[in-house]
Parts: C-alpha cells; sequence; structure tokens
C-alpha cells in the first residue's frame, strides 16, 4: 500500500490504530465557525470536547472546540485542573480564531459542569451563542466529541507516551493539532484536510452567500 493510500485508509474509518476512548473521560459541546459554516448553511455546530491526560507529575487535562462541518479544530486549551476556566479559555480561543462575529450559533454540549456552570452560560450569552445540552448519559449524543478524543488519545497521546509533564503534553497537541488541521486527511469531508475543505468552501460562495 502507498503512502497515499495508507493515509486515506486512516481516516476511512480502517485505521491501523484503534481509534477508542479507553481511559478517557470526556464531555463535549457544538458551537459553529466564526463563519456560519455548520451542516447546513446558517447554522455551525461545533464539539467542545475535554479528555485527562496522565503525566508523571500529575494529571492533565485538555480540552477542544472542533468545528462540526469541517472537523477543525478551532479552539483548545490545558490545564491542571476541571475548573470551568478549562471549557471557556477553549471557547474564547474558537472565537478569537474565526476573527469574525459569532451571534446565532448553536452550542450543544452534554451536561458536564463546566459546560453548565453560569459562568460558561453567561460566557456564550455574550457572544450571542445559543446554549443546548445533552440528555444524561446518552453516549449518542456527544459522539462527535468522543471520536475527536479518541483521536486525539489514539494518534498523540497512547503512540507517543508516557509524559512527562503537562508542559510537555502541551507543546505535542499544539503540534497535533496543526497537522489534524492543516494535513491530516478525514474520511468524513472527502479525504482532504479541514483548512482545504473550508478554503474550498468559501471559494464557491460570493460573499453575500456566506453572510447569509
Amino acid at each position: 500500500m502507498d503512502e497515499a493510500s495508507v493515509r486515506i485508509t486512516r481516516t476511512s474509518g480502517m485505521n491501523p490504530w484503534r481509534a477508542g476512548c479507553g481511559e478517557s473521560r470526556t464531555s463535549g459541546s457544538e458551537g459553529g465557525p466564526g463563519r456560519r459554516t455548520g451542516r447546513k448553511v446558517g447554522t455551525a455546530p461545533w464539539p467542545d470536547p475535554y479528555t485527562y491526560v496522565r503525566t508523571w507529575s500529575g494529571f492533565c487535562y485538555v480540552a477542544f472546540v472542533e468545528d462540526a462541518f469541517s472537523r477543525m479544530i478551532v479552539g483548545w486549551s490545558i490545564a491542571t485542573h476541571l475548573r470551568t476556566s478549562l471549557a471557556t479559555e477553549a471557547l474564547e480561543m474558537a472565537v478569537w480564531r474565526r476573527g469574525v462575529r459569532v451571534e446565532g450559533l448553536i452550542h450543544h454540549s452534554d451536561a458536564g459542569g463546566q459546560y453548565t456552570s453560569v459562568a460558561y452560560s453567561e460566557r456564550l450569552a455574550s457572544h450571542g451563542i445559543a446554549p443546548s445540552v445533552g440528555s444524561v448519559g446518552d453516549s449518542f449524543d456527544n459522539a462527535m466529541a468522543e471520536s475527536a478524543i479518541g483521536l486525539y488519545k489514539t494518534e498523540l497521546i497512547r503512540r507517543h507516551g508516557p509524559w512527562r509533564t503537562p508542559d510537555q503534553v502541551e507543546i505535542a497537541t499544539l503540534e497535533y493539532i496543526d497537522w489534524f488541521n492543516f494535513r491530516r486527511l478525514h474520511g468524513e469531508i472527502g479525504h482532504v484536510p479541514p483548512a482545504e475543505f473550508e478554503e474550498v468552501f468559501y471559494a464557491s460562495r460570493t460573499e453575500e452567500q456566506i453572510q447569509a
């Protein structure tokens, strides 16, 4: 199998490594890219999961905001605690990176304490983002977030561990996200990287269509 075929295989459900959550504990939410690019133009879901990573100096926790339309990770944060700021920092990075107003986006999450807190709800409201909370104990409700975490744990954390410190995890996560967004092929979007998928999408539409 040539290199291109191997890359496609790894993103079409035939991954040589098992992409599962295993020891992961996750939580997820969805909002959308600054430009409204959801599954349907005018909506914009973002999965926003978190998980934990074991290091020799203790646990650290990593939160992501992933665009459900393009699969791009648009925000993330890492901390040695599970306070609400872990989630809000990832959300704020996502809003900042999109660089445009995000009013009207829908933010879906499970019923985790970080995502149902007053502070997080107020942060969503300040951006004009509508919250949506899934049912308790429903594994399907958070499937996209779980998938993103499964890939992260399989392709980075398990493959390159053990990890010494949270700082080491942070640097490796930054490098992984760059690869995930700009070079990794995703079967759900036609075996192209998320950045390329978004570029093609916007190139095919007028400014009026994008803002609609």
